[in-house]
């Protein structure tokens, strides 16, 4: 840390031994940093100034740690704390984040630990700032594009800023947003605009397909008979990725076992390839992705508590491209021109009536839906301007679906005959077929398996 600091630290704790060895660390590290015995006291101090970090035992004489949390919130919601805990006490610490704590540690202490938070949260501190910089620039230098991403609306500047305020850190991010927004894309630009890491491995990892056994020797690698079929040592992805960038999709679907292993994985870069003791490390920097509430998975008991506050550092959502829609005409000219060379096509644009179609269209695939529809399109146009004729014949019919996925709704009729039609208005093209039955490939793949439905016309 550097001699001179800024930033404002105030260390509440009854126990003097921990006071004063922490005091000295924090003001040999140059850090303006005073001290407390109790909560009333550092509520007193709250009232004449506010400090930039806390850290407090969780048990105080009367007003407790907690307690003191919740004041400190009310008065200086930018104040970040860190808890002091026993362990018999992890849980209660955990549920303290829920309520805006920055982080734990347990006793007794580790001084690199505490370290490492407060850098971490100085990280944080000059993210939010300079993010907040970037958004007051974002309307007078609006960008079309950025990295891959296309798009020159409010929301998408703000993407571009937080991704590349975020770009150069260590901070795992959390992407979220529907089937088809782009996560993976984001997770790629993040990559590629970290100056550290772009020329370093970027592996993607999707969570969802692949079964527990086989994600864990996916991520974490294996040795010469850790079970049938091992028949030599492999490394995970963690390993290869080492100094890179992993990007972890689908992490909702991850089992109970799993979560345990990555949260160790984001608290000390530590794991063992299965059927070994030996303890690797890696320094990759981790991003994660999911579509579902991981939130509510929590309260539901199927997502690890500790896990999500690990994972959800910086939160980046990508959103629906129906709450961009001004972005539809940049995305279909971007679409064309890939598809047209793919597929050595002159398609020049879209008519009139496609393009008010694709505005009023709700888009329950996003970007992945437009791409396939317009690539679509492309391959069976006759003419240089893609017509209403080009398009699936099932196009409007989805119109009025809702985003919870069109097959759902359907399943009302006959599946078979659902999952028929739009295979064959795609022309057996199965990525197409399930972007407009609003579901993944696996589920239909999984249907088609389901209702005896050949893989080929």
């Amino acid at each position: 840390m550097p001699n001179q600091n800024p930033y404002s630290i105030l260390i509440v704790d009854d126990e003097p031994l921990i006071r004063k060895s922490l005091y000295e660390i924090l003001k040999i590290a140059g850090f303006d940093t005073t001290t407390a015995v109790n909560a009333e006291e550092a509520a007193a101090l709250f009232s004449n100034r506010s400090f930039d970090i806390v850290i407090t035992d969780m048990k105080l004489p009367k007003m407790s740690g907690l307690e003191l949390l919740g004041l400190i919130k009310k008065v200086s919601p930018v104040t970040e704390v860190i808890l002091i805990t026993g362990y018999g006490s992890i849980e209660t610490a955990v549920d303290a984040m829920k309520n805006g704590a920055f982080d734990y540690v347990t006793k007794p202490i580790v001084d690199d630990e505490i370290k490492i938070l407060i850098e971490k949260i100085i990280e944080k501190k000059c993210l939010m700032e300079e993010n907040r910089n970037l958004r007051q620039l974002a309307s007078k230098n609006k960008r079309s594009s950025f990295s891959g991403m296309i798009g020159s609306s409010i929301l998408m500047q703000t993407v571009y800023n937080l991704v590349e305020s975020v770009a150069d850190t260590n901070a795992t991010i959390m992407i979220t947003g529907e089937s088809g927004t782009g996560k993976g894309i984001a997770a790629k630009a993040i990559h590629q605009c970290d100056p550290k890491r772009r020329d370093k491995p970027f592996i993607e990892v999707s969570c969802g397909a692949l079964s527990e056994t086989l994600l864990e020797s996916e991520l974490f690698g294996h040795i010469k008979g850790a079970f049938t079929g091992a028949i030599k040592d492999k490394k995970g992805r963690f390993e290869i990725a080492n100094t890179g960038t992993i990007f972890l999709d689908e992490i909702n679907t991850c089992s109970p076992n799993l979560q345990v292993k990555l949260l160790r994985i984001l608290q000390d870069g530590g794991f063992e390839r299965v059927g070994d003791t030996q303890t690797l490390k890696t320094n990759a920097r981790v991003i994660v992705a999911t579509n579902q509430d991981l939130e509510k998975l929590v309260e539901e008991g199927s997502f690890r508590e500790d896990l999500y506050y690990r994972v959800h550092v910086i939160p980046l959502m990508m959103p629906p491209l129906r709450e961009r829609r001004e972005d539809i005409p940049l995305l279909v000219k971007h679409f064309i021109a890939v598809s047209n060379k793919k597929n050595n096509k002159n398609i020049t644009n879209i008519d009139d009536n496609v393009k008010n179609l694709f505005m009023d269209h709700p888009w329950p695939g996003n970007i992945r839906q437009l791409e396939n529809i317009i690539e679509g399109a492309v391959i069976m146009s006759r003419k240089t301007v893609i017509t209403k004729v080009d398009l699936p014949k099932n196009f409007e019919k989805i119109k009025t679906k809702t985003n919870t996925g069109s097959l759902q709704e359907e399943l009302k009729e006959p599946a078979k005959e659902i999952i028929l039609n739009a295979l064959k208005d795609c022309h057996w093209n199965r990525s197409m077929a399930a972007v407009n039955l609003g579901i993944n490939r696996t589920t239909l793949y999984n249907k088609m398996k389901k209702y005896g439905i050949p893989f080929k016309n």
